[in-house]
């Protein structure tokens, strides 16, 4: 189920009355301790006061009052839907996207409290848990598509809520009010790929791009350790493979225009050259292949890599990674299109932050139904 619009959800019946709540100082209070114990017992709205008096989260009152079940008065003038939401969005910067997701998820049968102040927007518990003697399962972020991603910030969100147990769920509103949900968690990928001492230095005849392996002992040994793939009689190795076996002392690339050497900086330059992002990749792949993974191209998917946990010529990529420097900053739809192309062809889809050194954050993202 997902909010278009704000809708009114049908009228109370005819057996029930509204009951009646006075807004104040950015919240709605009602006095009545009956009608308070009533509506906070039955849907465990609001926070209860001394007295047996029943404070309400304007965007709490915004949903009781579209679905039939408050009046809402000022100075004893009735409050509108209208009035209601300008006072709400003038007290709170992006109160209708916080309302639509509260709304979305009160309408799927599930119980949710607001935050204020946030982060999180919302705590939300498992279905037809109560709240008074169970503690919620998941922290709910109220996010508009054209909202600025931060990597860092969400990082430290996850990390904190997961500090407290919690589970952390990303709701994001798009311009026509359809609301998509993901859940976000801290990842350490691993695979069963045995890291031994690297292979016997070997040749490498080196192209702009690529290098060409010709020597079949160099060849089969670099097969092995799940590098490089088969060109006619030769084993071809991308820029990121070369670099890395360069670096771990397992391959000699030469030029193949002069025979001679090509240094690691000479190295870095070409794949800066073809890739802006090489350094950053590179990075990533040297963590990855330490973790015991495999790791494969993802250009095909539009992702820096995919990665098999285990052996790629038996089974299929379990996961597609993309790499993003310490302190990136983007948009939601990057992230929307990454997670839904991983969940289309039944992969998981990581985050990497890399920052300097072995300085790298892994995230999971996936799509996710309340």
């Amino acid at each position: 189920m997902v909010n278009n619009h704000f809708i009114r959800q049908g009228a109370i019946s005819a057996r029930e009355k509204a009951m009646g709540g006075e807004l104040r100082d950015g919240h709605v209070m009602l006095t009545e301790p009956r009608e308070a114990s009533q509506l906070h017992n039955k849907g465990w709205f609001g926070v209860p006061q001394p007295g047996g008096a029943l404070r309400l989260e304007l965007v709490e009152a915004m949903f009781l009052v579209e679905t039939g079940r408050l009046l809402v008065h000022q100075d004893g003038a009735p409050v509108g839907l209208e009035q209601l939401m300008r006072t709400a969005a003038s007290l709170q910067p992006g109160f209708e996207i916080r309302y639509l997701v509260y709304s979305d998820l009160r309408q799927r049968g599930l119980t949710v409290q607001p935050f204020l102040p946030g982060p999180p927007d919302f705590a939300l518990y498992e279905r037809g848990a109560v709240p008074s003697r169970s503690r919620s399962r998941h922290h709910v972020l109220a996010i508009s598509e054209r909202g600025h991603f931060d990597v860092e910030i969400l990082a430290g969100f996850v990390r904190r809520a997961e500090e407290l147990g919690k589970l952390v769920m990303l709701a994001l509103v798009d311009e026509e009010g359809d609301l998509t949900y993901y859940d976000v968690s801290m990842a350490d990928p691993s695979g069963t790929l045995v890291r031994g001492p690297p292979p016997a230095r070997g040749r490498a005849l080196m192209f702009e791009e690529r290098a060409l392996v010709f020597d079949e002992g160099t060849a089969l040994r670099l097969r092995k350790g799940h590098y490089g793939r088969p060109s006619g009689k030769a084993l071809q190795l991308s820029l990121i493979e070369v670099a890395h076996l360069e670096e771990e002392g397992a391959l000699e690339p030469v030029s193949a225009r002069t025979g001679r050497p090509v240094s690691h900086a000479s190295l870095v330059r070409n794949g800066r050259a073809a890739q802006p992002e090489f350094e950053l990749r590179l990075r990533a792949y040297r963590d990855l292949r330490r973790r015991g993974l495999v790791v494969r191209t993802g250009f095909k998917y539009g992702t820096h890599f995919r990665l098999y946990d285990t052996d790629p010529d038996n089974s299929h990529a379990r996961y597609l990674l993309h790499a993003v420097p310490k302190g990136y900053s983007g948009g939601w739809p990057d992230i929307s299109r990454a997670v839904r192309l991983a969940h289309g062809v039944r992969k998981e889809m990581l985050l990497a932050r890399v920052g300097p050194g072995s300085d790298i954050v892994y995230m999971k993202l996936g799509r996710t139904r309340p």
